[in-house]
């Protein structure tokens, strides 16, 4: 499940929140609901299975200063479902976003320059139809908006992103 609202660009008000939580239904709405009561926005969130049988990660990224951080920690932590909340440090985690694309590809020539640019950008043609192809793009949200901004003067037909999900490089766990 994910939740986007808009660009995710460093900042030092910007927060990366990683949170493992128990993996059943609720607690989603649970945590969003804690930021809406609160009046904290959220730029994105993602939600998957974790390495733990039972437990799901959440990537939640949120702008404000150390006093909301502090805040959004505080009350996740209260929630009973919430196993262990941590804010990653931008410059020690590892970011990507997945992205497909659908572009209208009317003729061959179009289509093979657009296959050229999927392979430069170093994604992949996923499906093909008479009239589209479907790229598959994963990394960082300016490499994603560096190939969708390329694209868009061929015509985009469908794009659907996750958002950002994220991990701490090294030993570090939550």
């Amino acid at each position: 499940m994910v939740i986007k609202t808009e660009k995710i660009s460093p900042s030092k008000n910007n927060h990366i929140i990683s949170a493992l939580v128990e993996h059943k239904p609720g607690v989603l709405q649970r945590v969003a609901g804690l930021f809406t009561r609160r009046g904290f926005n959220i730029d994105s969130i993602t939600v998957g299975e974790s390495e733990v049988p039972g437990l799901a990660r959440m990537t939640i990224i949120a702008q404000g200063d150390e006093k909301v951080l502090e805040q959004i920690t505080k009350q996740l932590n209260k929630l009973l479902d919430v196993i262990k909340v941590r804010d990653l440090e931008v410059e020690s985690t590892v970011k990507r976003e997945l992205c497909l694309i659908k572009v209208h590809t009317p003729t061959e020539k179009v289509r093979s320059e657009i296959i050229q640019y999927a392979n430069i950008f170093r994604g992949r043609i996923i499906d093909v139809s008479s009239e589209t192809l479907t790229i598959e793009i994963t990394g960082d949200s300016d490499k994603i908006d560096a190939l969708t901004d390329l694209l868009k003067g061929f015509g985009i037909k469908e794009l659907a992103r996750t958002g950002p999900t994220a991990m701490s490089r090294g030993a570090k766990t939550i």
